[in-house]
């Protein structure tokens, strides 16, 4: 078969974000859209990446997904590759991508060179929802900018794409299709979803403790997929490895629409999990003792014990604080630790207390691969439901819910059998009587007009000239909160490559260690999405037990007001409270 060079124009606004492109379903089906990035991500890699390497195509298995791995193992036989990978089903989470990258080997004993990720993470899916692909390299991590920078640049001038006219190839089952092409043998090895990252899993995490938790009487266990690819891990690891009863399992099987929800794992969107839990509107009767979500590609993760909602970012820090104690992999020692800017400041002081490298970078979890593959991190978080550690090079959320297994079937290990296990709850109060709690929320306006959500930024910025008149207008909107000490755009000087990422967002740092952050999204696939960050942190025993939203309210009306977020925006309450 021989390759076919089709000529092409360019596409507007083909810019991969923090997560790789995003848009609708709508825009991707446009003739030689999907081509056109596929293309320019394989002109932006070195020759030897492409030419005789594999590849690992598959993805969420969100509507548009089993059209577009038929498109991309044409394109892929088109531009030299010798062979692809695809998940049975084109099923993959994306932390399931990376451990293959990482740690399959194929029968000439050669591993993958990247993968093409298709995923909207935690954005709905559908005909009318959203679509998503990403690229990820040979350490299973994100593109770096470098990379992702000159895709930018070539999809602005591109002018064909290469691509051979297979027949389209069976994804529904594990075997092997050849192809004769121009240049060589191609292949495409349809492989069984979960085997390669339930074998890392089991080679992290001590099983056996983690059965006989869940084999208790007085613990019982929930576990939410959202209809993402995280059902098709479910059953496999908590049912028939672990033991747990199937009807602990909600909404396990992956669909293209997500079930018609929105596969973002939080107290909005998890709706019926957060109310098995007895966090809804109305009580629930003897709720599971934990209860966990995964988003879309299972890279997101939620915590909750019975009727308590423990935040991601408090989340990290126990991790940290009781990973060497409960996780076997880290058995000889955290090699240090490290959170995005805007998850709050828990971890800092965990890795204060325990001597650890502590680190704060960019959002994205690029920025995290850089230090693991230097050796400096060994755990990391990002306050928007992203966990993980240097097992793979993403976040990871049945990994985060394995972890919280693992703590918890530590503090239980001499009292299985007793009247009353240490739960969710007792171990988030501990953590907060030894370091302190982080009172934390953050705000998302979705959608917002792109113009108006950067004059806002702009406005924020502008301000920073004059710290006294901060304060001015601060004192103004309520008195009883702290003095701003500075303010800044958080800036970041990469300690591996030397690289720096200006522009993260506005940071507001009062005397009393609160903090403001304002940040502009790329996750969304149109408008501009405001995230606003509000914390403040308690040390006083005697008030680490408010309510979060009482602890938080004066410093969020200083927020709203100082930025003037309703006249910008037009919106009186934020999309999304978390």
């Amino acid at each position: 078969m021989s390759i076919k060079r089709v000529q092409t124009t360019p596409f507007d606004g083909q810019k991969p974000g923090t997560s790789g492109l995003r848009k609708k379903v709508k825009v991707f089906i446009q003739p030689n859209y999907l081509q056109n990035f596929v293309q320019s991500t394989f002109n932006a890699l070195p020759a030897d990446q492409v030419k005789g390497a594999r590849l690992v195509v598959s993805g969420d298995g969100r509507y548009y997904s089993k059209e577009a791995i038929q498109i991309i193992i044409k394109m892929a036989a088109g531009n030299g590759v010798k062979s692809v990978w695809v998940g049975t089903n084109g099923l993959l989470s994306t932390p399931a991508v990376s451990a293959v990258v990482r740690e399959r080997v194929g029968a000439d004993g050669s591993k993958a060179s990247g993968a093409f990720i298709l995923t909207a993470s935690h954005n709905p899916g559908g005909p009318n929802e959203d679509f998503g692909i990403k690229y990820n390299m040979g350490n299973g991590g994100p593109a770096p900018e470098s990379i992702t920078d000159k895709i930018y640049e070539n999809t602005t001038q591109i002018k064909e794409f290469l691509t051979v006219d297979l027949p389209e190839v069976d994804i529904t089952k594990p075997g092997v299709t050849s192809f004769e092409v121009e240049g060589g043998t191609f292949t495409v090895d349809v492989f069984d979803s979960a085997s390669d990252y339930v074998k890392l899993l089991k080679s992290i995490f001590d099983f056996d403790s983690i059965r006989k938790l869940l084999s208790s009487p007085k613990f019982t266990f929930c576990f939410d997929a959202l209809h993402g690819v995280g059902g098709a891990y479910a059953k496999h690891i908590f049912v028939e490895e672990l033991g747990a009863k199937e009807d602990s399992l909600l909404n396990c099987v992956p669909k293209e629409d997500f079930g018609g929800g929105h596969p973002d794992p939080n107290l909005t969107y998890a709706k019926e999990l957060v109310a098995r839990m007895g966090l809804g509107k109305s009580d629930t009767q003897d709720p599971p003792e934990f209860g966990a979500a995964a988003d879309g590609d299972a890279d997101r993760n939620m915590i909750l014990g019975k009727r308590f909602f423990v935040t991601p970012s408090d989340s990290v820090a126990i991790i940290a604080a009781n990973a060497v104690e409960a996780i076997p992999y880290f058995s000889s020692g955290l090699k240090g630790v490290a959170r995005s800017m805007p998850t709050s400041a828990a971890l800092d002081v965990v890795a204060k207390h325990l001597n650890l490298k502590f680190f704060e970078v960019p959002t994205g979890w690029k920025f995290f691969g850089n230090l693991m593959d230097a050796g400096l991190c060994s755990i990391c978080g990002e306050e928007s439901f992203g966990t993980g550690s240097d097992h793979i090079r993403e976040k990871d959320g049945i990994w985060a819910v394995l972890a919280w297994l693992s703590i918890l079937a530590y503090k239980n290990k001499d009292n299985i059998g007793g009247d009353k296990l240490v739960t969710v709850e007792d171990i988030v109060r501990k953590h907060w009587s030894t370091y302190g709690r982080h009172y934390y929320t953050r705000y998302d306006y979705e959608n917002v007009d792109a113009g108006k959500a950067k004059e806002l930024m702009a406005s924020l910025v502008n301000l920073q000239s004059s710290i006294p008149e901060v304060n001015k207008i601060v004192k103004g909107i309520r008195s009883d909160v702290a003095n701003v000490a500075g303010g800044d755009e958080f800036e970041y000087k990469d300690p591996v490559d030397g690289s720096i990422s200006s522009h993260q967002g506005i940071r507001y740092l009062f005397e009393d260690g609160s903090r403001l952050v304002f940040r502009l999204s790329g996750t969304g696939s149109e408008g501009a999405t405001i995230r606003l960050y509000i914390e403040q942190y308690e040390k006083d025993p005697s008030k680490i037990s408010r309510e979060s939203s009482e602890a938080l309210a004066p410093l969020v009306e200083v927020a709203l007001k100082l930025s003037k977020m309703q006249e910008f925006t037009g919106r009186s309450a934020p999309t999304v409270i978390t």
